[in-house]
């Protein structure tokens, strides 16, 4: 069983096989969107609007897609395109649209042990962390943030496999779990902007690392196609798809910040 936590947005506990009903939807997501306080932010403009309830389920990027996989959802939200792309191609997903984007930083103790404080080529950065055997904690957890790092220390030549249990420590949890691990033992980790922003354990952690194009990370929304997953309210499910890619849904998308800061950026096609 999965837990959602309630919030205005009328987020709730859900157990994992229930059909949508009608006027309701479930949406599989990753962590970041829920912890950053979007939802909170978006769900009660949307359920004003057409009255439909909306449900989250924030887990990793990939479990929330092998929950859709097992029609566990109507719509699904996450930041792996590669996956994302598959899905839809598998069959489970009747489309996929671009719908925001922000980016993902390094962050790290101010201590700086692997001296990569203002860099902003992130190949170079896990080098240069793995050169130094300094502690770095991985979420462990294949989601969108776990594939990001995983494609970063691959791209940099780096072996984490046969690192692991020494400097390179995964974490197997979310990303807000995972930053205060990394705060408890000084080490640097990758963490999607939007998180680290509304993260406040930080102690003396700074952004060590960001502005490279290879720290991009786009977010996708797919309905799960009803023909494979009977379950799915598909009316209800391309009516938030639709809100979200909207004009409307783009423009409350950009309104949200934290600290005056903008987390998200609509880019839906058109």
């Amino acid at each position: 069983m999965y837990m959602r936590t309630f919030s205005a947005a009328a987020l709730a506990v859900v157990a994992t096989g229930v059909a949508a009903q009608d006027g309701s939807i479930l949406v599989q997501s990753t962590t970041s969107t829920q912890a950053s306080g979007l939802y909170d932010h978006l769900l009660p403009i949307f359920e004003e609007e057409t009255g439909i309830e909306v449900n989250v389920v924030a887990v990793g990027t990939g479990q929330a897609i092998q929950n859709a996989r097992n029609c566990d959802g109507d719509v699904l939200l996450v930041h792996a395109q590669d996956q994302e792309e598959q899905f839809v191609e598998d069959g489970m997903g009747v489309e996929r649209h671009d719908l925001m984007y922000n980016d993902f930083v390094v962050v790290g103790p101010a201590s700086d042990p692997a001296g990569i404080a203002g860099m902003t080529d992130a190949q170079d950065a896990f080098a240069q962390i793995a050169e130094a055997e300094a502690p770095f904690a991985s979420r462990g957890d294949e989601s969108g943030t776990h594939s990001k790092e995983l494609q970063l220390w691959d791209s940099a030549g780096v072996d984490v496999e046969a690192a692991s249990g020494g400097w390179y420590r995964e974490t197997g949890s979310g990303m807000g779990q995972t930053l205060n691990t990394a705060v408890g033992m000084e080490a640097y980790t990758l963490t999607d902007r939007a998180t680290w922003i509304s993260f406040e354990n930080r102690g003396d952690f700074e952004i060590a690392v960001e502005g490279d194009e290879d720290l991009f990370n786009q977010y996708g929304v797919i309905l799960v196609n009803p023909d494979e997953c009977p379950s799915v309210n598909a009316e209800a499910g391309q009516a938030f798809v639709d809100w979200l890619i909207s004009e409307a849904g783009q423009e409350a998308i950009a309104s949200y910040e934290l600290d005056g800061q903008q987390l998200f950026f609509p880019n839906a096609e058109g």
